[in-house]
């Protein structure tokens, strides 16, 4: 099981104090440095959203991670024209297509694949001649699944927003969901990973879900990593996603 450290919350922390002095050499938190940091604590590889509000990423900074960092770059983006020409003059080696929403906090729910097949399957050949993999974002709905596999994605990352947000029985129920997404999307030869609000408590029951080969993870590290190191809050991430047996 791979484990992506998504690190867009040091350059929201960066962006607070930063935001119009990024020319500063004392502009701080590094990107560049968190991304050292994750892969000595053990992270498979790393992952960025530069969304078209520039609010946290900036364009430099996953030039930056792309040209220092020898770990895989996973670049989350908005299925736009503008983000991408930025992925193919960026070659990442993954790129995941997420909704955007100028009123989020963060990326909230499934980009909508079933809707926008049209739209997204030339944007989706586009990056794969380019060298660059892509995942879609979606909710756990077999419909999705089906309509990712339909314009030719080779992955797709399983949005665990409401999984991670239930208990009980409403948890048993996301989880269910989850299953049936994974299954269908292994039938299709698809690669399934998952994401968003996975946390050490609940992995466990994400334990349930069968053919995961990447969870990608970001707040719950950097908010471990304010107590103990970014280093060590990958590690200790790492060491309890390979404990477990998928």
């Amino acid at each position: 099981m791979h484990l992506g450290v998504n690190i867009d919350h040091v350059a929201t922390l960066r962006q607070a104090r930063y935001a119009t002095m990024l020319h500063l050499p004392n502009a701080e938190p590094s990107v560049l440095d968190a991304a050292r940091a994750a892969m000595l604590g053990g992270a498979d590889s790393i992952t960025l959203h530069v969304r078209e509000d520039r609010r946290h990423m900036q364009d430099d900074d996953a030039r930056a991670v792309r040209r220092e960092i020898a770990l895989p770059l996973n670049l989350e983006m908005g299925a736009t024209p503008a983000m991408l020409d930025f992925a193919l003059s960026l070659k990442p080696d993954f790129v995941c297509l997420v909704p955007e929403r100028r009123q989020e906090i963060t990326t909230e729910g499934g980009l909508d694949v079933a809707a926008r097949m049209d739209e997204l399957k030339p944007l989706v050949a586009a990056l794969m001649g380019n060298g660059s993999r892509v995942s879609m974002f979606i909710d756990p709905d077999v419909a999705q699944v089906e309509a990712s596999a339909a314009i030719g994605a080779p992955m797709v990352e399983l949005h665990t927003g409401r999984f991670a947000n239930t208990q009980g029985e409403e948890r048993a129920a996301e989880t269910a969901r989850l299953v049936a997404a994974a299954t269908r999307a292994h039938e299709f030869g698809v690669e399934v990973h998952a994401g968003h609000g996975i946390q050490i408590a609940n992995l466990q029951d994400l334990n349930n879900v069968p053919f995961l080969t990447e969870l990608n993870i970001g707040h719950t590290i950097i908010a471990r990593a304010v107590f103990i190191g970014l280093s060590a809050a990958v590690r200790e991430m790492k060491d309890a996603v390979s404990a477990l047996q998928w």
